[in-house]
């Protein structure tokens, strides 16, 4: 069995298709998919789906980076009344994490933000699932700042150098996460994968986002992760048997799913 740890079936791209494609990673050996929690406007569509496929889908609770305005302690409310409601089904603190890809208007936010959903994390023992985005000096100084928190998680969409993996885990215990990146002609993500230890590294794709070679540039879906699995035993130089059994029980000593 295969676990996607980050998918998002409740995307309006994925929506209309979202119980087709669920049976479709099934019949794929995709037995356990993780959905990020994004904001208050996605979260009651991903809570519907996640409660339709218990012991399949799993929820995560967060403020996404890319959510984060003025209004942010008002969405940290409805995050913490999330927790509240769903106490014990809550795998994750995440999607979280910093993104100034289209400007840093609201970095002083989103460092607050991340500050806070850390100490969440911290207080429930849950892992965060972190979203990076243009963004990793001042994510470091964050982590830095929160290292007596002793948190766990890992580094979503994870297409950092090996360096940046080292250094998050200076601050804290982080596994990568690895999609369909892997499999673009002329990503270098091969090369530092091969040097993570495997113990370290999950799957996931970020359903309907970044699909694998050769589906790049169409709708991605939890069914594709054996194609990222492929190059990851190809950058390990092992079987697609050892990656499915050594990923699968990473993703679930870290999520307890």
């Amino acid at each position: 069995m295969f676990v996607d740890t980050h998918v998002h079936f409740y995307d309006q791209w994925l929506l209309p298709d979202a119980e087709a494609a669920i049976q479709r990673a099934l019949d794929e050996g995709v037995g356990k998919m993780i959905q990020a929690d994004i904001d208050s406007h996605e979260r009651p569509l991903m809570w519907e789906i996640g409660d339709r496929h218990r012991g399949v889908l799993f929820q995560m609770a967060g403020l996404y980076p890319g959510s984060v305005g003025e209004d942010w302690k008002q969405e940290m409310d409805m995050v913490m009344e999330s927790v509240r409601v769903h106490e014990g089904r809550i795998v994750a603190i995440g999607e979280i994490g910093l993104d100034y890809h289209e400007g840093k208007e609201f970095s002083r936010e989103q460092k607050e933000a991340l500050r806070v959903q850390f100490e969440l994390a911290a207080k429930l023992n849950l892992p965060v699932n972190i979203h990076l985005r243009d963004a990793w000096e001042d994510f470091f100084e964050v982590l830095e700042d929160c290292s007596h928190l002793g948190l766990r998680g890992n580094l979503h969409c994870f297409s950092g150098s090996l360096e940046s993996y080292r250094r998050a885990n200076r601050y804290g215990d982080f596994s990568v996460g690895i999609g369909g990146v892997i499999t673009f002609k002329n990503s270098r993500l091969a090369q530092t994968v091969s040097a993570i230890p495997l113990e370290k590294i999950l799957l996931e794709t970020d359903a309907p986002y970044l699909a694998p070679a050769p589906h790049r540039g169409s709708r991605n879906e939890s069914s594709y992760i054996p194609l990222i699995a492929r190059a990851v035993a190809e950058a390990k130089g092992t079987g697609v048997d050892r990656i499915e059994e050594v990923t699968t029980q990473n993703a679930e000593k870290l999520f307890g799913i």
